[in-house]
């Protein structure tokens, strides 16, 4: 796939992202943890990545694949911190209820890990199921790559998946030890050096 089928995306795509995103992760172990009510996980997931993802429409990069199969979801995290989401703790208990305290101890989790280093963090990444493993998670992280290589900027995310892992380990992300959910479902810091050309 081409970078001619990726996009930048707007305020108006914030739900239909949320939704391809909480589709897409339905199958992970941490999802499950998050929302143990296998009826109710997808619109909790999709009310919370909503959030998520208006707050990195307005501050950072969201890009979307044509016919809206995947999407990429980044936060320049560059010189002071990025502000948190307005009204952060009271949009995420009005969106994950009961399980609120979860997705809260996952924040903290992640913000023990977060590198202090300028990088771009990919915080989201998201395809269809239905076409997971044609080369679109790959064309959206070639996408953004090269901006980054060209600008010398590195990148960041934390995958949660072996086979996310090794998706990203195959685009120079170098792993770093995994830490955990109370149930033991790890996440795995990665750090991806941008690519210089050889003189």
């Amino acid at each position: 796939m081409s970078r001619a089928y990726i996009e930048r995306l707007g305020p108006a795509d914030a739900r239909w992202v949320a939704e391809r995103i909480a589709e897409s992760f339905l199958v992970l172990d941490a999802t499950r943890w998050l929302v143990p009510d296998e009826a109710k996980r997808e619109a909790v997931l999709a009310d919370q990545f909503e959030i998520v993802v208006a707050h990195a429409l307005r501050h950072g990069l969201v890009f979307g694949t044509a016919g809206r199969t995947g999407v990429a979801v980044w936060l320049p995290s560059i010189g002071d911190p990025l502000p948190v989401p307005e009204d952060y703790d009271d949009r995420l208990a009005a969106a994950c209820g009961e399980w609120t305290p979860r997705f809260a101890h996952l924040d903290e989790l992640f913000a023990a890990n977060h590198p202090h280093s300028d990088h771009h963090h990919l915080a989201l990444l998201a395809v269809r199921p239905d076409r997971q493993g044609k080369g679109i998670g790959s064309a959206l992280l070639r996408h953004h790559h090269a901006w980054l290589d060209a600008n010398g900027v590195p990148a960041y995310l934390e995958a949660s998946s072996e086979t996310s892992r090794d998706l990203y380990a195959r685009h120079g992300y170098q792993v770093s030890e995994p830490f955990h959910l109370p149930d033991g479902t790890p996440f795995w810091p990665m750090w991806r050096e941008p690519v210089t050309d050889p003189l």
